[in-house]
Parts: structure tokens; sequence; C-alpha cells
């Protein structure tokens, strides 16, 4: 696969907003095996938790994160919108994750096939929408057992996302002549970029419905999806790119664990772009991420406040 210009490496995090945050980390720390990798808040709400989920480390294209409403309305899904997203499982997984899922009252789909691949739809507590797709992508190590997840079964971090939009040729136009993707297939209403890089969170598929309703982003819903990039030099390149493009793009931010900018893409979702470093270690060994509420230096002075005001956290309920 060439390109005669930049290409971003994939996507390095998904941001979702939940409800309650205890039933959130029984779901994906518990449910899906997936690690609670950082427990802090959002830097500009900081009444509000933030959770990010991923693998080991936390490794940019396995990150899931979450700002948690406890008693805001649900969402509504439908176009300018990621309606879906979609992790890695290795091929042979799914019977695995089918019969867990069902055994824990979770509803699926059936498992249908798309393009050389096998998906099952779902939904999390507060109506996510989200799939596990079995690939030969997911035969890539990184596996780690966690609860009842064997090694062998984890899920490998994301497949992609998938957009729903009004009309695919603009976004298609990002996706391609911006951003650097490559449009590798298409089946009806949907059409598939894959970014240049290697590894999980390669894919993102567009699904052309000019007749759906307009989503609403509150619970239940993405805020936003982060593709990566690979330092500060590449950022600040990636910025200068989108300008010219003709996107209002933001000023780079400092979000900590990496550097972002922010734009909306044609159709309307919130794209970020955030770098791989530092990573979640810079402020808490690998072996403790997550265990405790960590704050950036100029929210400290209110960290016995929002001790007393964020709602307690118990450890992920053990799923069967």
């Amino acid at each position: 696969m060439t390109r005669s210009f930049p290409s971003t490496s994939g996507i390095h995090h998904v941001t979702a907003i939940a409800g309650d945050p205890q039933r959130n980390v029984d779901f994906y720390a518990g449910l899906l095996g997936l690690r609670l990798v950082k427990r802090t808040v959002n830097f500009d709400d900081p009444g509000t938790y933030h959770f990010y989920y991923g693998d080991e480390v936390g490794r940019p294209g396995t990150i899931l994160t979450f700002f948690p409403w406890p008693g805001a309305p649900r969402g509504r899904r439908g176009t300018g919108q990621a309606t879906t997203t979609a992790f890695l499982i290795p091929p042979g997984a799914m019977g695995f994750w089918v019969e867990r899922l069902k055994r824990n009252g979770v509803a699926t789909s059936a498992v249908v096939p798309r393009f050389d691949e096998e998906a099952v739809a779902f939904d999390d507590p507060d109506g996510l929408a989200l799939e596990l797709v079995a690939s030969a992508d997911g035969a890539v190590e990184g596996g780690v057992p966690r609860g009842r997840v064997p090694a062998e079964h984890a899920i490998r971090g994301f497949h992609g996302v998938t957009l729903s939009e009004e009309g695919f040729e603009r976004t298609s136009g990002l996706l391609v002549g911006t951003l650097g993707f490559q449009q590798e297939r298409e089946q009806g209403n949907r059409f598939r970029y894959r970014s240049g890089g290697e590894g999980p969170g390669l894919f993102v598929d567009v699904l052309c419905q000019p007749d759906a309703a307009r989503g609403v982003v509150a619970v239940g819903t993405v805020h936003h999806v982060a593709f990566r990039a690979a330092d500060n030099a590449d950022e600040e390149a990636w910025r200068g790119r989108i300008a010219r493009a003709g996107f209002n793009v933001t000023p780079v931010l400092d979000r900590q664990y990496f550097r972002s900018i922010y734009f909306r893409e044609p159709g309307g979702v919130l794209f970020e772009i955030a770098t791989d470093p530092p990573g979640f270690s810079v402020n808490e060994p690998v072996g403790a991420l997550g265990a405790r509420l960590m704050l950036p230096p100029w929210l400290e002075p209110m960290r016995e406040a929002l001790d007393r005001s964020l709602a307690p956290l118990t450890p992920p309920r053990a799923a069967e």
C-alpha cells in the first residue's frame, strides 16, 4: 500500500459518554477484560471522572475512554456521529465471546460476515453500540489474561469505528486526501478505509444514511474519535495540514498523557489527533495504572474537594 503523502497510523482512542461510573467499570474492566489504565477527571469539567481503558499499558489503538455523567439523558444514534466502536479479537475467539456476553445477560446480534471477517453487535449498559470483529489482524500478540478472559481470547484493541453520514463524499475526501487513509472496500452503503499503520485500530467504515435522523451526543454515544500522531513535531505538521485543508482546528492542547488538536469532519463528527507519547506511565508506574485518582498539577489543589464530590469506586464486579 503506497501513499505519496503522510498517513496517520490509525486510531489513537475513542471517547464516549457513560452514565453510572461504577457500572461502566464493571462492564469494561470486569466483563470485557480491559484494563482501567487511568482514573482521572475531565480536565475541562473536573467534577466529572475520565476513565481510560486499554491493554496493559494503554497503547494507542487500544484506548476507550469515558466521561461518566450520572443522571444525564440518553443520546440518540444518528448521522454526524461515530455510531459503532468495534474491538478486534483473534480468529476463533467469537464463540467464547458470544457465550460470555449471553451468560452475563448481554443481548447480541447474530454473528454476521462482513468482508472477510465475522462481527457480532451488542450494546453496553448505557446503549453504546459495540462490535467484536474476529479477524486475521487479531492474531497479533498482546492478549493478557484478566479475570475469566484467557489470553488467547482477549481483546487486542480496536478494529475500527463506523461513522454514520448523510453522504460520504466529503468525509471520504478528508479521510483519503488529508488523513492519508485508503478506500479499501465497499459493500452496499458501507465504505471501508484503512490507515497506513500496523497493529490495532486501522479501520474507519463510513455508512451513507441520507434518510437517518441526526444524532444527539449524550449518554450512550461517542463524543469523539482520535487518530495518532507519532510525536509533538508530527502533531504540529498535522495541524498545519488540516488547517490548509480548510478546517477550523484548535491549538495544540496538553492532555498530560498526550497532546491533542480537535476539528470537525465535514459530516459533523468531532475528530482529534493525539500524540503517542508520553503515555499513561508518565505519572504512575505500569503496575499501578488506574489504581488511584490521578490529577494534573493545576488540579491538585482541588483534590480534597474532588474526592468528596466524585462517586466512590470499588474494584470491578467479576463477570461469570
